[in-house]
C-alpha cells in the first residue's frame, strides 16, 4: 500500500509580496513537519486577491502580475523542495495580458499551470479569462487544478477526471455571501455551496479532491476558510473549519478510486450520446 499525505490550506494573504512569502515558507515549514508531499495553497497566496468583487472605487491595481517563467515562481519551487506546492497567483502572459493563475512546482521547477477560466461577478475587470482544463503527472501522482468559481460548473472537475486527474485541486479566495451576511461564518450561505461543492465534485468524479482558501479579511470581502480533503465517495477526511489552518489526511489514492469505482464507475458509465439536447450542436 502506498499512501499519500496531502493537505490544504486556509490562511490570510495580502498585497505585500515579501509577507506572502514569508506565511507560505511558514506554512511549507509546518506540512513537511507532518510529512506532507501534496500542499494546496489558496488562489492568490502571492499577492493577494482582489478588494472588491464589485466594479466601484474599492477595485485597487489588483496584486502584482508575476510571469510564470520568472524570480518569484522559482522561489517557489525552492521552498517547495521535495514537495509538490500548488499556488494562486496573478500571472503576466507574454501576450500583455493578466490571468489569475495556479501554478503547481516542487524544487525541480514548473509542473503545470492553470488560468481561471470561470470568473464570477467583477472579475472579469481585472484577469483576462483562461480557455482549457487539463490534468498533468506530479511525484504526488496525477493531478488537475482549477480555481474557486470554476468549481461551481461541473463541466470544470469533469474534464479534469477524464484527462485522468486522480486528485482534483482547487484554490480559492472564496468570500462569505454578500447580502444578509451572517454574523458566524459557519451558517453562511456561500461556505454551505463552497462545502458542497468540494463533496460534490469529489463523489460525482470520483477522485480525490483537495480545496484550499483564504481565511480572514481582504477589502470588502470576509473569506470562509473551510480548506478541506474529501475522499472519491464525497466524504470530508480533514477540515479546517471557517479559521486559518492545515487540513492533513493521509490516503492510498490508486484504492481509494479503485473501490469508490468497483461497483458504480460514474465516468465508466457515462452516456455521451444522451446528454445533449435535441436539435443542439455536439459540443
Amino acid at each position: 500500500m502506498t499512501t499519500l499525505r496531502m493537505a490544504a490550506v486556509a490562511a490570510e494573504f495580502g498585497r505585500d509580496l515579501e509577507e506572502d512569502f514569508q506565511i507560505a515558507e511558514r506554512l511549507i515549514k509546518e506540512a513537511r513537519e507532518e510529512r506532507v508531499r501534496l500542499l494546496a495553497l489558496p488562489e492568490a497566496c502571492l499577492g493577494g486577491y482582489l478588494l472588491s468583487l464589485d466594479d466601484d472605487s474599492e477595485l485597487d491595481e489588483g496584486p502584482p502580475a508575476l510571469a510564470l517563467d520568472g524570480p518569484e515562481i522559482r522561489r517557489l519551487a525552492a521552498l517547495a523542495g521535495e514537495m509538490t506546492v500548488v499556488a494562486g497567483y496573478c500571472e503576466a502572459a507574454a501576450d500583455g495580458q493578466r490571468y489569475n493563475s495556479v501554478v503547481c512546482v516542487t524544487g525541480d521547477g514548473v509542473l503545470g499551470n492553470h488560468r481561471k477560466v470561470h470568473q464570477p461577478l467583477s472579475e472579469d475587470a481585472s484577469y483576462s479569462s483562461g480557455d482549457r482544463f487539463h490534468a498533468f503527472d506530479t511525484p504526488a501522482g496525477r493531478i488537475g487544478m482549477m480555481i474557486c468559481y470554476d468549481k461551481a460548473f461541473p463541466e470544470s472537475a469533469r474534464a479534469l477526471a477524464l484527462d485522468g486527474a486522480q486528485i482534483g485541486v482547487v484554490v480559492s479566495a472564496w468570500p462569505g455571501a454578500r447580502t444578509n451576511a451572517t454574523t458566524d461564518l459557519v451558517n453562511d450561505r456561500w461556505k454551505r455551496r463552497f462545502d458542497l461543492f468540494d463533496r460534490a465534485r469529489a463523489l460525482e468524479n470520483q477522485i480525490v479532491w483537495i480545496s484550499a482558501n483564504q481565511a480572514g479579511t481582504f477589502g470588502s470581502l470576509r473569506f470562509v476558510g473551510s480548506a478541506k480533503v474529501v475522499d472519491p465517495g464525497g466524504e470530508i477526511l480533514a477540515d479546517t473549519g471557517v479559521g486559518a489552518g492545515l487540513a492533513v489526511a493521509e490516503l492510498d489514492v490508486a484504492q481509494a478510486l479503485e473501490t469508490a469505482r468497483r461497483s458504480m464507475g460514474h465516468l465508466r458509465d457515462r452516456r455521451p450520446d444522451t446528454y445533449t439536447p435535441a436539435g443542439a450542436p455536439t459540443p
